[in-house]
């Protein structure tokens, strides 16, 4: 029988929980994809304008990379702090750092104005970018995955999900939008600067929907139990969340991050490096590529919560393994697609990618959160995926532009693809199904051990 703590929201107030945690990682996701694509279309231009095109393209992915690499770090930290204070608090800081870092790049004075000074503050500001999301994904999928039914588990904890392709929707929308109605001459003098800014509006909407929903219930209930524990005498001090996830839960770390090699890699071929990709090599214009992934985007939003819906009927293994074998095999097809030069075919080689992605980003907020005990939750989640972008995301941009430099042909970028498959499929393999796993299980069983073994010694010392 469900604790007061621990009993299902109704269906309202678990709507609201999922629009708030939605609304929260579509803002987050707006501004870091928005960074990717202007890096892909403008930056090499106003930041690194005395480079060679390709060169200059190059350094703007290499700024954009730097924003991986800042997640790890965020998910230490917000991760920490998250398992001890609480999901809402820190979701509530990482959008307010998001937020101001991404209106401050749309105020950013350029190469022409400041010299090197323009690159290296750009560069500070996406490490502040890259912190925050890397706080943010965890906090989003634990409070959903935390307040949710258990049977649909997979259905709801996914739609924070979706955050993603409506940010890359919306900012790919706006982008598009501005090159449609701007000359090129104006779009790279002013008008990309108009996207950064509209994040600071977006912001305020996104902490009033975020501060009116509340904490997990699952985390207040281990709270209180830690609590409790305290304040028994001679109990043991608790460890600190990273040490219990690193002690207990490190080959379930190492299998999130071999999850999301193919779920990284892919989507930022797909939707990042393919902007360069198509107006370089396959002749066709960035407004086309913009629409292109415009429409993959929107049918990537729609498949989510049809993915995570089916992950809770099968498992989320099978789901995901499907996404990640469809993945590898669509890389050969996805650039002769592209190579076609159409627009009809450029969107069905991003659609059809973004739709196999879905099959292993969809159950992963779920998948993810079941492997980790409730008071080491938000570090084990957290540290498994975003250590994971630094070597799966963070680069796959700049591999794919590299290895397009140096060969000149799209078959090094697919093999390259497809090796990340392999990874993630034998990672899922390896892994136990977790869509029956109770939440609410505040310690793994190896802390009760330690705690069994902890009581005895203190018996034996009195």
């Amino acid at each position: 029988m469900a604790s007061a703590a621990t009993a299902p929201p109704t269906p309202g107030n678990l709507k609201r929980i999922v629009a708030a945690s939605l609304i929260g990682t579509t803002i987050e996701w707006y501004d870091f994809f928005l960074y990717g694509s202007a890096a892909a279309l403008v930056f090499n231009k106003v930041f690194f304008p005395d480079s060679d095109p390709l060169v200059g393209t190059l350094l703007s992915f290499l700024t954009y990379a730097v924003g991986f690499a800042a997640r790890p770090l965020g998910a230490l930290v917000f991760g920490h702090y998250g398992d001890r204070l609480g999901r809402k608090k820190l979701l509530v800081l990482s959008l307010l750092l998001m937020g101001g870092a991404t209106f401050a790049i749309g105020l950013l004075p350029t190469h022409a104005t400041i010299g090197s000074a323009a690159p290296v503050l750009l560069t500070v500001l996406r490490l502040v970018q890259g912190f925050a999301l890397g706080g943010e994904w965890g906090g989003a999928v634990l409070l959903v995955s935390e307040h949710g039914d258990a049977r649909r588990r997979g259905f709801w904890a996914s739609w924070p999900q979706t955050g993603a392709p409506a940010g890359q929707l919306l900012a790919t929308g706006v982008l598009s939008l501005l090159t449609a109605v701007l000359s090129d001459a104006a779009f790279t003098s002013w008008g990309w600067r108009i996207p950064f800014l509209l994040s600071g509006v977006l912001v305020i909407v996104g902490l009033w929907i975020r501060l009116s929903v509340d904490e997990s219930p699952v985390f207040r209930e281990a709270l209180a139990q830690a609590e409790a524990r305290k304040a028994e005498a001679g109990a043991a001090a608790e460890k600190t969340p990273l040490v219990a996830v690193l002690r207990h839960h490190w080959r379930d770390v190492l299998i999130a991050m071999g999850a999301r090699m193919a779920e990284n890699i892919s989507y930022y071929v797909i939707t990042a490096f393919i902007l360069v990709y198509a107006t370089t090599s396959a002749g066709v214009s960035k407004q086309t590529a913009l629409n292109a992934v415009l429409i993959g985007s929107a049918v990537h939003f729609a498949v989510i919560p049809l993915w995570g819906a089916l992950s809770d009927r099968i498992g989320r293994r099978p789901v995901y393994l499907l996404g990640a074998a469809g993945v590898g095999l669509w890389m050969f097809p996805f650039f002769a697609l592209v190579d076609r030069a159409s627009f009809g075919s450029l969107v069905l080689a991003v659609t059809v990618g973004l739709v196999l992605h879905g099959a292993m980003y969809a159950p992963q907020a779920a998948f993810f959160s079941e492997m980790f005990a409730t008071r080491m939750r938000y570090s084990g989640a957290s540290i498994g995926a975003q250590f994971a972008s630094v070597a799966a995301g963070a680069p796959a941009p700049l591999i794919a532009t590299a290895l397009l430099a140096d060969y000149g042909s799209s078959t090094p970028i697919a093999l390259y693809v497809i090796a990340a498959a392999v990874l993630t499929l034998i990672a899922v393999g390896v892994a136990k199904e977790t869509r029956h796993r109770d939440l609410a299980e505040v310690a793994s069983p190896a802390d009760a051990v330690d705690a069994a073994v902890t009581r005895r010694a203190d018996a034996h010392t009195v």
